[in-house]
């Protein structure tokens, strides 16, 4: 009974740094907005506007060529030999590896 009336008046005592503490561990670790699970979404929105760079600049690329390919029709020529490896009647053509 003797640590009982201790651990109490230890309680007592400190009530107000147990609180306190209490409260800082549920605010960092255990609540859902918790500090944790902020810095993680944080990170995951820096991750995400990244990306959506690289896709914008993939979109700015491909709607370039795009536009080339539907005003110069020397490009489409030069994307069919290269890419698909078509050649006019009279040619021959040597692939090297990269």
């Amino acid at each position: 009974m003797s640590k009982l009336t201790s651990l109490w008046s230890i309680v007592r005592k400190h009530k107000y740094l147990i609180t306190v503490v209490g409260f800082l561990v549920l605010i960092v670790f255990i609540d859902e907005n918790s500090l944790v699970r902020r810095a993680k979404y944080e990170v995951q929105i820096r991750e995400m506007r990244q990306e959506i760079e690289k896709y914008k600049a993939a979109y700015e690329e491909s709607t370039e060529r795009l536009n080339e390919l539907m005003t110069n029709p020397e490009a489409i020529e030069r994307i069919a030999r290269e890419k698909y490896l078509m050649k006019k009647p009279n040619e021959d053509i040597f692939v090297t590896p990269r």
